[in-house]
């Protein structure tokens, strides 16, 4: 099997000091390539940190850059769907940041459009890494994964170490009320849920890139947690929001809980 990757070619150190971590000692990335389970393919990118470096979570924060994948080059692949282990919050000066440090394995499940056909995998990933400052790092993975393969432990963790569902957690109710605001909607999410922690962050995803969310502002009275963001779309207007497509997770001190889908109250 030919597994190739392009490692961080165009990683912009402009903004680095002289004296900064070459490139290559940034960050390694592989591919993982898995093993086919009836027509979805199990594979994973791995990523290797320098010591004090973190790349983000798909919603990173607002001072963080998302991670954006490219898998139009590749061949057999109907869709690709990202399963994301939990990850961890940091804050520094103020600002409220989510990813990984160390180490990230990202499992994500190919949908093939022939399962008796290998996958020639294609793909260009573009993300952010960060220590003192943060840079965008751009590279490619290709590899040609056959329509068999084995399971992986490595994969498996992560495939474990995901957020739990609602039911998991323990979520009795949720609901979402939207109102307008001048340049957008006030999403405000309802959740009747235990305590995960002394620390709990929630994340409010509208479904599409284009909308901007702000950070949460969460409060708990008793078993009900509140969170409260404002969403800006393209326009900076009010718009029809698709409570289907919404996601809510919460994020505790070493449990994480998703929720798809917000109805009205």
């Amino acid at each position: 099997m030919l597994i190739r990757s392009l490692l961080a070619s165009c990683l912009v150190l402009s903004a680095l000091p002289a004296a900064a971590t070459p490139p290559d000692q940034i960050f390694r990335a592989e591919l993982l390539p898995g093993w086919r389970e009836g027509g979805r393919h199990i594979a994973a990118l791995r990523l290797r940190l320098a010591p004090e470096w973190k790349t983000y979570w798909r919603s990173p924060g607002e001072a963080g850059i998302p991670p954006e994948f490219d898998w139009s080059g590749s061949e057999n692949v109907a869709r690709v769907h990202m399963h994301w282990p939990v990850p961890s919050v940091f804050n520094l000066n103020g600002m409220q940041t989510i990813g990984y440090r160390d180490e990230l394995v990202l499992p994500f499940e190919i949908e093939t459009r022939d399962p008796t056909r290998p996958v020639h995998l294609k793909a260009r990933v573009d993300l952010g890494v960060c220590r003192d400052i943060c840079v965008p790092a751009e590279f490619e993975l290709e590899a040609e994964l056959p329509p068999a393969g084995a399971p992986d432990s490595v994969i498996s963790t992560a495939m474990r170490s995901r957020p739990e569902s609602g039911r998991e957690a323990g979520v009795g109710r949720i609901a979402c009320r939207v109102e307008p605001i001048s340049d957008g909607l006030r999403l405000t999410a309802e959740l009747d849920l235990p305590a995960m922690g002394a620390s709990e962050v929630v994340v409010l995803e509208p479904g599409t890139s284009a909308i901007w969310t702000s950070e949460a502002v969460t409060s708990r009275q008793g078993a009900r947690l509140t969170a409260v963001s404002d969403l800006v779309g393209p326009d900076g207007a009010p718009f029809a929001l698709d409570r289907s497509a919404l996601t809510v997770t919460v994020l505790g001190d070493r449990r994480a809980v998703e929720i798809r889908g917000c109805p009205a109250p």
